[in-house]
């Protein structure tokens, strides 16, 4: 079955035009490494939990709105030989790099992980 990798993130609203352009630049290295597809969400309807929620999981502030991305992999070995060659390519190649291809919001509030798809419909 597929595996996912999934994160959250705040992004400024004002940035919305930026973040896609960056997404759109920079997802297409993953389906070189194998990903099946990936997906950015850009948060309409994301509400105040009573104890948690996405914007507290993120520390998102009054000016930002919630991105739910997700990569899709055909099985947990490509994603961790993808992500191998992700963090090495990252180091080397020149769509990987921060001055001219900055990244449009706080990845230190970033939250992610991978997930064993175990129910698909």
């Amino acid at each position: 079955m597929a595996y996912v990798d999934g994160f959250v993130m705040a992004v400024s609203t004002a940035d919305k035009q930026r973040f896609i352009e960056y997404a759109r630049h920079s997802n297409p290295v993953l389906k070189e490494l194998g990903a099946i597809r990936s997906m950015d969400c850009w948060g309409e309807d994301v509400q105040e939990g009573a104890r948690t929620d996405f914007l507290k999981a993120v520390n998102a502030q009054d000016h930002e709105t919630i991105v739910f991305s997700w990569v899709e992999w055909p099985d947990r070995e490509t994603r961790d030989r993808g992500m191998a060659q992700l963090e090495k390519l990252a180091q080397t190649d020149e769509r990987f790099d921060r001055v001219k291809y900055p990244v449009p919001f706080d990845s230190t509030r970033m939250i992610f992980g991978g997930f064993e798809t175990i129910v698909e419909i």
